[in-house]
């Protein structure tokens, strides 16, 4: 498992191979911006790696809401995505995780709930985007597509990565207003 330097170093590759995912400033996070309360859910095709991540994220020291699912038992992922993304749109969690087969079906639903945010991560350079350009609240996962060392890394570069504003806050606005119709 990857340490503090592990993830600096981690990061600062993917910025060294992607220069345009780098800050063109590095701003201070805001206490806006400081996670601690993360709701976490999957459905049965991501259970395994959901409770891999509780525990990660508790050995983090953040604050985790279990929203299920618990057994292997099928379940629609629909109704996991919509209770992760309500709860971090309506301000009770910083930032939500969903897990089920493939993270895109999570990801379709947790977006139709306003104030969500959600984006399908499987690498680095996509967790710090979503997080630096389009301020994402809830990321979603591949439980099987994705081994659970890679799922760590992109779970915490994506909680530790600050959204940078400038032009990306214009363009989340015209995200927000496409929500109000």
């Amino acid at each position: 498992m990857p340490g503090g330097d592990d993830i600096g170093r981690i990061v600062g590759e993917v910025m060294r191979r992607y220069p345009a995912a780098a800050p063109a400033e590095e701003p201070a996070p805001s206490p806006r911006e400081r996670v601690r309360k993360v709701a976490l859910a999957a459905d049965h095709g991501g259970l395994d790696l959901k409770n891999i991540l509780r525990g990660y994220l508790e050995d983090l020291g953040y604050a985790v809401k279990d929203f299920g699912t618990y057994t292997k038992e099928s379940v629609d992922y629909p109704d996991y995505a919509a209770a992760v993304a309500r709860a971090v749109a309506a301000g009770q969690y910083d930032r939500g995780i969903v897990v089920d087969g493939a993270g895109i079906g999570s990801c379709m639903a947790a977006n139709k709930v306003r104030g969500a945010r959600a984006a399908m991560c499987y690498d680095l350079k996509t967790a710090l985007n979503s997080r630096e350009h389009n301020d994402a609240n809830v990321l979603t996962l591949g439980g099987p597509l994705i081994d659970a060392g890679a799922a760590r890394e992109i779970v915490k570069v994506w909680l530790e990565t600050p959204f940078a504003g400038g032009r990306h806050a214009r363009r989340v606005d015209k995200i927000i207003a496409l929500e109000r119709g």
